[in-house]
C-alpha cells in the first residue's frame, strides 16, 4: 500500500496541483539552452513537466520525499535526465559556490519561509540566469516594484541593480495548493544581467534607508551618518529632505551611498 504523504509545516510545504498553472509555468521558460535547477520539488508535478523538456537537477531536503521522487523518476535518474540532490539548498550554496557547474535557469514553487533567501542567493549565483518562482504575493511585488510604489524597497532596489527584467506573471490563488495556504501567490519572472557584484556594504546602507518605511529618508540615515554632513550631500545631489524611503531612485540611491561612503561621515 502506497504512503501517503502529509505536507510539512516545518518545510513549508504546499503541493501545487493545478494543471493549468503548471502549464502557464511551463510556457514562460525562456527559449534557450540552460540547465534547469529546481527547488523543493515535492511530489514532483512540476518536475514531471520540466523533464519533459529540459535536464533538470531539483535539491529536496525531505527525507520522505527524496524516497518518492526516486521511484517516480527512476527511469529519468537512470537516463541522467533528472539529478536528485538530498539536501538543504542553502548549505549547498554556501559548500558550492553555485547550484550547477554551467548556465541554469531557476524555477521553483518556494517555501515561503526561506523564499527571500533563495532569490538573494540566487543572485549571487553567477551561473543562475533566469529566475521563475512561485513566492508569496506580497513578497513578490517588493522584488517587483518601481520607485513610487508603496511596496517599493531594499528588495526592489537589488533587484533592479542585478536585473534585466522583473515582473509579476501571474497570480495563484490558494486552491492551487494541497493544503492551500493561507495567501495568494505570484510566479515571479527575473532575468539576470551578467557579472553583477552586489556590494555589501550597499546592502547594509539600504537597510538603514528603509529601516522605518514610512519616516523620511534622511531622519532614517541620521541614525548612522552624521546630520550636518548628510544635509550638505543632499544639498549637493539637490534631494529633498522631505523624502522617504519609496519616493527615491535606485539611481540616486547608488549616488547618496557613493558619497556618504567617500566621506565616511559616520555619526
Amino acid at each position: 500500500m502506497e504512503k501517503t504523504i502529509i505536507a510539512k509545516k516545518k518545510f513549508g510545504q504546499n503541493f501545487l496541483k493545478d494543471k493549468t498553472v503548471l502549464s502557464k509555468i511551463i510556457q514562460s521558460m525562456p527559449n534557450n539552452n540552460n540547465h534547469i535547477v529546481e527547488i523543493g520539488p515535492g511530489l514532483g508535478d512540476l518536475t514531471e513537466n520540466l523533464v519533459k523538456y529540459k535536464d533538470t537537477t531539483a535539491y529536496e531536503v525531505d527525507t520522505d520525499l527524496i524516497a518518492v521522487l526516486k521511484s517516480k523518476f527512476a527511469i529519468d535518474i537512470e537516463n541522467e535526465r533528472f539529478k536528485l540532490i538530498h539536501t538543504d539548498v542553502l548549505e549547498a550554496w554556501e559548500e558550492k559556490g553555485s547550484l550547477h557547474k554551467s548556465s541554469y535557469d531557476l524555477i521553483a514553487n518556494l517555501p515561503y519561509y526561506i523564499a527571500t533567501n533563495i532569490i538573494l542567493r540566487a543572485f549571487e549565483d553567477i551561473n543562475c540566469e533566469n529566475i521563475i518562482v512561485m513566492i508569496q504575493r506580497e513578497v513578490a511585488q517588493k522584488f517587483a516594484a518601481k520607485v513610487n510604489d508603496k511596496e517599493y524597497s531594499s528588495l526592489s532596489i537589488i533587484t533592479q541593480l542585478v536585473s534585466k527584467e522583473a515582473r509579476i506573471l501571474f497570480d495563484v490563488p490558494p486552491e492551487s495548493f494541497d493544503p492551500p495556504p493561507k495567501v495568494v501567490s505570484s510566479i515571479l519572472f527575473i532575468s539576470k544581467k551578467k557579472d553583477v557584484e552586489l556590494d555589501k556594504g550597499f546592502l547594509k546602507f539600504l537597510k538603514v534607508c528603509f529601516s522605518q518605511p514610512r519616516k523620511k529618508l534622511f531622519k532614517n540615515l541620521t541614525a548612522l551618518y552624521n546630520k550636518e554632513a548628510l544635509s550638505n550631500i543632499y544639498n549637493e545631489l539637490n534631494i529633498k529632505e522631505t523624502l522617504r524611503p519609496h519616493e527615491v531612485d535606485v539611481s540616486l540611491y547608488s549616488q547618496l551611498y557613493t558619497k556618504v561612503k567617500d566621506g565616511k561621515q559616520q555619526s
